[in-house]
């Protein structure tokens, strides 16, 4: 039987993407193998195995090697600086908290790499993400669906994607029905990563100490102290920085001798200033969401009822979209307030199991 067509394996060295570019190999596609250096660790010494150390791409040839398959390494570098991190350092200097695992699927792993796939003659692109893809023959449309594995599902992430690198992209996991299965298949297949951790860091600021420690060692002069104020516009005490702050963000305030706790409520990055609250202020209902994506419709044209997510770790709330002025932006109403709706992150639609789309949480209304 003739092989299926080529599909390039974004191979990080971890379980998940040797997993997923061994199964294609069972069901008879050609792989090709492709390690993204998209940051430089300092870190040299192989048995560190973060995403983008020397350690992972050891754990990708070796996988590759056993699996029969060619595998290359592919220098990212410049575009994840000139996307991923100059969006990271530009949010928080705008008092925002950004998600750089969304930018980083958006810009670097189903675009840069999707290109690179075309120069090597690749059909498609594949990836260990924990989502499923399938086409919508009514519609006419790719759609974006949830991982069969709900506790890894990642489609939150992967809002950004459009109807073009969805039809080119094989999300060979989508379909299994946990992480331990995941496991399984590495040590059935003999693959040195089957017990191998998850990376639970952000890639480029677990090597400088954590995001504060990043954002001071690139952008030290935007860290200037100013007023920590509460709802009221009263003055309680000072901060070293907009950038160390989020909404909802309750310990390193500094503040004591308050009859209830007080948490991060507003950021004010134009006047310098972190704004505190009771726990009853970190609740919105309303918010406006720019950016927006669309996948399972071609645009909002009147309200639509779906479920919200506003952090990758929540559970999906009943709301509703409604058509906005600005262009690619959508209002949302949540049903019932919401805690600590925060600026920068994604809120991804949801109709049962289908992502419908998503942006970037704008501003809150309400």
């Amino acid at each position: 039987m003739a092989n299926k067509p080529l599909v390039a394996v974004a191979m990080s060295g971890g379980v998940d993407s040797s997993v997923a570019a061994a199964l294609l190999v069972k069901q008879g596609y050609e792989v090709v193998g492709i390690t993204l250096q998209i940051w430089q660790e300092s870190q040299t010494d192989p048995r560190h195995s973060g995403c983008c150390s020397l350690g992972a791409v050891v754990d990708a040839r070796r996988v590759a090697k056993i699996l029969g398959i060619p595998h290359y390494v592919l220098n990212f570098r410049q575009q994840f600086a000139q996307t991923v991190i100059a969006d990271f350092i530009a949010e928080y200097q705008r008092g925002r908290t950004p998600n750089p695992c969304v930018q980083c699927n958006r810009y670097v792993k189903f675009d840069a790499f999707l290109q690179k796939a075309d120069e090597l003659g690749a059909q498609y692109i594949a990836t260990g993400h924990y989502a499923r893809i399938q086409y919508d023959e009514k519609g006419g449309r790719w759609l974006l669906l949830k991982a069969v594995n709900r506790e890894k599902d990642q489609s939150y992430v992967l809002y950004p994607m459009t109807q073009a690198q969805l039809a080119r992209t094989l999300f060979p996991l989508g379909e299994l029905p946990s992480k331990t299965e995941t496991r399984a298949l590495a040590r059935e297949l003999g693959l040195p990563v089957a017990d191998k951790p998850d990376s639970q860091e952000i890639c480029f600021v677990a090597e400088a100490g954590g995001y504060r420690a990043f954002l001071q060692s690139r952008v030290p002069d935007s860290m200037r102290p100013g007023d920590i104020r509460d709802v009221h516009g009263n003055l309680l005490g000072r901060h070293p920085g907009v950038a160390f702050f989020t909404i909802g963000q309750r310990r390193g305030l500094g503040l004591s001798g308050h009859q209830e706790p007080l948490y991060v409520v507003d950021i004010d990055a134009q006047n310098n200033v972190v704004v505190v609250g009771t726990k009853e202020h970190l609740y919105c209902r309303r918010f406006l969401v720019e950016g927006v994506n669309w996948i399972a419709v071609e645009n909002l044209t009147k309200p639509l009822a779906v479920e919200a997510r506003i952090r990758y770790n929540m559970h999906e709330a009943p709301a509703t979209l409604f058509p906005h002025e600005l262009p690619d932006c959508v209002e949302v109403e949540f049903e019932s307030p919401q805690r600590a709706v925060t600026p920068g992150q994604a809120a991804v639609f949801y109709r049962g199991e289908v992502v419908v789309g998503g942006g970037t949480i704008a501003t809150r209304l309400e």
